[in-house]
C-alpha cells in the first residue's frame, strides 16, 4: 500500500503541475478542449485541466517584417527587381482568425504584393518608377489591408526599399546622367568665359576712356606751362619766336634723358651730335624770322592802292566808232 500511494500522491503532482503554464509578453496561446477551440489565454500564468486542455498553438503579437522581391517590366520594357518591405502584425482581438484562417500567411501577404506590384509597375516609365516608389508601397498597402484584416492581421506598413534595373540599363542611365552633367558643366563654363570677356571689355573700355581723359588733361596742362613759359620768357626780354625754339630744344633733351633713363630700352637715334640742338635752335629762329619779314612785307603790299591807266584807242578804231555814236 505505501508503495501505490507514493505513485499515485507522485503522479497527482505531475498532473497538478502540468495544470499550469505561462504565456510570454506579446503573444496568446490557443486552448482546445477534446480538439475544438475552447480560449485564448494572454500574457501571464494560466491555467488548464489536464488531459481535457491542451495548448494548440502560440500566436505572436509582434509587429514582423516580410521582404518580397518582384521581379516585373515597366512600360518601357525595362525588366527590374524590386523589394517591398511588408511591415505586420495580428490583431489581439482576432488571434481566433489569425490561427484558423490562414495556415501560411506570409504566402498570402507574398500573393497580394505580387499581384499589386505586377499591376501598377507596368503602368510606369523607368524613372517614373523610381519617382512615384511611394505610390505604388500605398497602393501595396491599401490592398493588402482589405484582404487582411478580414483574417486578423493588420498592415502597419509597406516600403520600397530597393528598384534594381538590369546592369546595362544601369549603365546606360549612368551615361546619360554623366553626359547631362558634362553638357551644363560646358554651359556653365561658357557663360563664365562669356562674363570674363565681357567684364575684360568693359574694363579696356573703361581703362582706354580714363587713359584718353589722362592724355587730354596732361595736354592742356602741357599748353598751360607752355603759355606760362612764354610769358615769363618775354619778360626778361626773349620775343615769342625765341622763347618757343628754347622751350621745343629743351623738350627735346628732357625726351633724349627719358629715353637714356630706360635700361631696357633698344632705341637708337641716328644722326646725333653735340652741335644738333644749338643748329636746330639757330635754324628755328632763323625760320621765325624769316616768317616774320615774310609777314611784314604781306601787310605792306596789301596797304598799296593801285591806279588802272586809262585805254588809248588806236588810230582808225575811234572814226569807227564815233559815226555809230553819232547814228
Amino acid at each position: 500500500m505505501g508503495t501505490a500511494l507514493i505513485i499515485l500522491l507522485v503522479l497527482g503532482f505531475f498532473i497538478l503541475m502540468s495544470s499550469f503554464f505561462t504565456v510570454k509578453q506579446q503573444s496568446s496561446v490557443i486552448i482546445e478542449r477534446f480538439g475544438k477551440f475552447h480560449s485564448v489565454r494572454n500574457s501571464g500564468l494560466q491555467l488548464k485541466i489536464p488531459v481535457v486542455d491542451r495548448l494548440a498553438g502560440r500566436v505572436n503579437l509582434k509587429i514582423q517584417q516580410l521582404d518580397v522581391i518582384i521581379e516585373t517590366k515597366t512600360k518601357d520594357n525595362v525588366f527590374i527587381k524590386m523589394k517591398v518591405s511588408v511591415q505586420f502584425k495580428v490583431i489581439q482581438e482576432k488571434v481566433y482568425d489569425a490561427f484558423y484562417k490562414l495556415e501560411y500567411p506570409h504566402d498570402q501577404i507574398t500573393a497580394y504584393v505580387f499581384d499589386v506590384v505586377r499591376a501598377e509597375v507596368p503602368k510606369l516609365k523607368l524613372d517614373d518608377v523610381f519617382e512615384r516608389k511611394d505610390d505604388i508601397a500605398i497602393a501595396v498597402k491599401r490592398e493588402l489591408n482589405e484582404a487582411m484584416t478580414t483574417y486578423g492581421y493588420d498592415i502597419i506598413n509597406t516600403l520600397v526599399t530597393d528598384i534594381d534595373p538590369d546592369i546595362q540599363v544601369k549603365n546606360a542611365m549612368n551615361r546619360i546622367n554623366a553626359a547631362d552633367r558634362e553638357k551644363t558643366a560646358a554651359e556653365f563654363e561658357a557663360e563664365s568665359s562669356r562674363i570674363r570677356i565681357v567684364a575684360k571689355a568693359k574694363a579696356e573700355a573703361e581703362s582706354k576712356r580714363l587713359q584718353g581723359q589722362g592724355i587730354a588733361d596732361q595736354r592742356r596742362e602741357i599748353a598751360r606751362g607752355l603759355v606760362e613759359s612764354v610769358e615769363v620768357l618775354n619778360n626778361v626780354g626773349i620775343n615769342s619766336q625765341e622763347a618757343s625754339a628754347l622751350i621745343v630744344v629743351t623738350q627735346h633733351y628732357d625726351t633724349l634723358q627719358a629715353i637714356g633713363a630706360d635700361a631696357n630700352s633698344n632705341l637708337i637715334l641716328l644722326p646725333n651730335s653735340p652741335q644738333a640742338g644749338s643748329d636746330m635752335l639757330n635754324n628755328m629762329v632763323a625760320s621765325f624770322t624769316a616768317s616774320n619779314q615774310v609777314g611784314e612785307m604781306m601787310k605792306k603790299n596789301n596797304k598799296k592802292v593801285v591806279k588802272p591807266k586809262p585805254i588809248q584807242p588806236q588810230s582808225g578804231y575811234e572814226d569807227d566808232i564815233l559815226p555809230e555814236t553819232e547814228q
